[in-house]
């Protein structure tokens, strides 16, 4: 069977705006054109000529004009499309958990359980999917906060050995108990410009991704510090599953998970990456990976250095 695609008034709206726009301006003034090539061609008198230049300059202006609408109503659709599809992963991404929780509510409202230990089971699955849709609804205000610039961040200059050892009072709380070998290497006396809270979070959210996916024996995460006379580089390396080529870009985008989440039901809602990406795109930074499938990967946050420091 051949799949239907439904496409959302919004986006149909700029398909005809774009279609109207194109046969009330590009049309005519083709027709000009061709009309100005004529009289300059075929004029004889000076006027003629005049006229015929002056409709061709006209035309080149309606055209100037058009190209630039064009690529306006163009990029409104794009958003249009990307405004849709977030909201239909958002959808998607609350309606599992909730869909979960009123299953479990019914089945003990029901008196489908007598077993305590079964009801109680039920009970704890209730209280993870709560804990799972409010660590989604926070991540998404989070996200929208920065992305929107309504976050307030408090910008000061600040180390970078306080922002990596903020994010490791994070980092130790997902690694307690397990056997890391963990390095940690940072240049002395780098500065940046920035929250040092928001920046350590998008740290954190780094390295609790390293140990996430890399094997429960022989787990190795290391993070270091450096600087060139512009930039400070935080990297955060591992010997996990690797992420393919295809994918290296993508896992950046919201509710995105590379196949190495999805394969090894790893719990997770796509977000981290995202918030990393925004932190740093709010800080005039970048972030990037480079990965290779069963030899790690190696996340850099660049930012940039405090002119102060330049010497």
């Amino acid at each position: 069977m051949s799949s239907v695609t439904v496409r959302s008034p919004t986006t149909i709206f700029l398909h005809r705006a774009r279609m109207i726009f194109m046969l009330t301006a590009l049309i005519p003034t083709v027709i000009m054109t061709v009309i100005g090539v004529v009289l300059i061609s075929a004029g004889s008198k000076s006027i003629t000529v005049v006229g015929g230049i002056l409709l061709l300059v006209f035309c080149a202006t309606a055209l100037a004009g058009y190209v630039l609408g064009t690529i306006f109503v163009t990029r409104g659709a794009s958003l249009a499309a990307v405004q849709n599809e977030f909201l239909s992963s958002v959808s998607h991404e609350l309606r599992t958990p909730l869909t979960s929780i009123r299953m479990f509510i019914d089945t003990l409202r029901e008196g489908r359980v007598q077993d305590p230990v079964e009801k109680q089971r039920c009970l704890t699955v209730i209280n993870q999917e709560l804990s799972r849709l409010d660590g989604l609804v926070g991540k998404l205000f989070t996200l929208s906060k920065i992305e929107s610039r309504h976050a307030a961040f408090d910008r000061r200059v600040i180390a970078v050995s306080d922002i990596i050892d903020e994010a490791l009072v994070a980092f130790e709380a997902i690694r307690f108990g397990t056997d890391v070998d963990f390095r940690v290497s940072v240049e002395p006396g780098l500065m940046v410009y920035g929250d040092q809270s928001a920046l350590a979070q998008a740290v954190a959210n780094l390295l609790g991704n390293a140990w996430k996916y890399t094997p429960r024996e022989g787990k190795r995460i290391e993070i270091t510090a450096s600087a060139d006379l512009t930039h400070v580089s935080i990297v955060v390396t591992d010997n996990g599953v690797g992420i393919p080529r295809p994918e290296q870009e993508l896992i950046f985008e919201k509710f995105q998970r590379g196949s190495a989440a999805l394969n090894g039901d790893s719990v997770g809602t796509g977000l981290g990456l995202s918030i990393v990406r925004a932190i740093v795109k709010a800080h005039r930074g970048k972030v990037d990976v480079r990965s290779e499938i069963d030899q790690g990967s190696r996340f850099r946050i660049i930012l940039p250095r405090r002119r102060a420091e330049i010497t």
